[in-house]
């Protein structure tokens, strides 16, 4: 990254990685650009970063007074990390100190000494680890020797021996590169010219929090427009009283406006929808409409009956062509896709995928078959699936 196109370090603190343990792959914080504004601080994509969160498989240890030092595999490299020993672990007690302590104490009463010690053993069983085992650290990266590594603030050995931890940390980081890291950090100022975007964006904001607290499954726009009157400016002036009422008019209009461009945003997120376009709109709340869920879950269980769709399943622009023909023809692919990914997280139905991320996905629905769940797609690219797509012989 060239110097010249590092943010000034005044504005880091707006970027939230920059206060957070980035979860980055540990070929990616071996690779980090170091600022030269300030030693210590790393770059990645633009995003200032001096404090990291790695999980792997050890492959290396070495032991000091005061530290180990262990290598962290995650399969993209190899990182050094210093794990400072804890104050337990120095201290050089016998065998026999704690036995002779716990025998002064009555038989099946409480002993304080003895359930220290267990503690302290176990505390040193997560911080001991040996090679192959896993190692989840967090700390600062430091340079020492051109070589990058970690100052451990945190770190305790993981068990995991389905590899079950392993595989939810992989999904989460990479919902997190896709999500914010790689996408690259740019600072937004508004100005004056912009103060129409931003009562936008705070009017869409207020609408999302009204409609997610109140669960509200339908409104008309005037009945909820008082919600956006304290974002419409007013310029108090002296005015005569044939100026009054123009002011009282723009002022109503103004909020109109502001409605209609929040209604827009709302819609082209999938949040909202009218489902009848008329004179008096009735907006219908896509994650609240019951019946849209059940027209949903009914056209795409009448398509996989069909011959032409039994084993493969619906793509996604067919269930939206049978949705706006027997139900609306308002329900905007973005609506579509909010209450397919609903019914997906409920397990009604499963969804295929050639592509990653998916982008036209195929769904289908689960249904009850003798003694099992006949499943008959799932995500290809995340589990396998069946050759015939036909449940096995069990």
């Amino acid at each position: 990254m060239d110097p010249a196109d590092e943010p000034p370090s005044i504005l880091w603190g707006l970027d939230p990685t920059f206060s957070a343990f980035a979860r980055l792959y540990v070929g990616d914080v071996l690779r980090m650009v170091e600022s030269t504004q300030v030693p210590g601080i790393f770059f990645y994509n633009m995003h200032p970063i001096y404090k990291v969160d790695v999980f792997g498989t050890v492959v290396y240890k070495k032991e000091r007074e005061d530290f180990f030092c262990y290598g962290v595999d995650d399969g993209t490299g190899v990182i050094r990390c210093l794990c400072w020993k804890n104050n337990l672990l120095k201290e050089d007690e016998g065998p026999n100190t704690s036995g002779q302590k716990c025998s002064h104490g009555a038989q099946g009463s409480f002993r304080p000494v003895a359930e220290l010690e267990k503690l302290r053993q176990n505390q040193k069983s997560r911080c001991h680890v040996e090679l192959g085992e896993l190692l989840r650290v967090r700390g600062p990266v430091k340079t020492s020797k051109q070589q990058r590594e970690i100052m451990a603030s945190t770190y305790y050995k993981v068990n995991d021996p389905v590899m079950a931890v392993r595989i939810v940390w992989m999904m989460e980081v990479l919902e997190l590169y896709n999500q914010c890291y790689r996408k690259h950090f740019q600072l937004q100022t508004v100005s004056m010219g912009d103060s129409a975007i931003s009562s936008v964006c705070k009017a869409t904001s207020i609408m999302k929090d009204f409609l997610k607290q109140e669960m509200v499954t339908k409104f008309r726009p005037y009945d909820v427009q008082d919600l956006l009157q304290p974002l419409i400016s007013s310029h108090p002036q002296t005015a005569t009283e044939n100026q009054e009422p123009l002011k009282v008019l723009s002022s109503c209009q103004e909020l109109r406006q502001l409605m209609k461009e929040t209604l827009q945003v709302l819609q082209d997120e999938g949040m909202v929808y009218c489902k009848v376009k008329s004179e008096d709109e009735v907006y219908h709340v896509t994650v609240h409409d019951e019946e849209l869920f059940i027209a949903m879950k009914d056209i795409i269980r009448e398509e996989t009956k069909r011959e032409k769709y039994a084993e493969k399943g619906c793509h996604i622009l067919h269930i939206l062509s049978a949705v706006r023909q027997r139900y609306s023809l308002n329900v905007s692919r973005t609506a579509l896709e909010l209450v397919l990914k609903l019914l997906e997280c409920n397990s009604d139905i499963v969804s295929l995928t050639n592509q990653l991320p998916p982008s036209n996905p195929v769904f289908c629905i689960l249904f009850s078959h003798t003694n099992y769940l006949h499943v008959l797609l799932l995500y290809i690219y995340k589990l396998p699936l069946w050759s015939s797509c036909r449940p096995p012989a069990w």
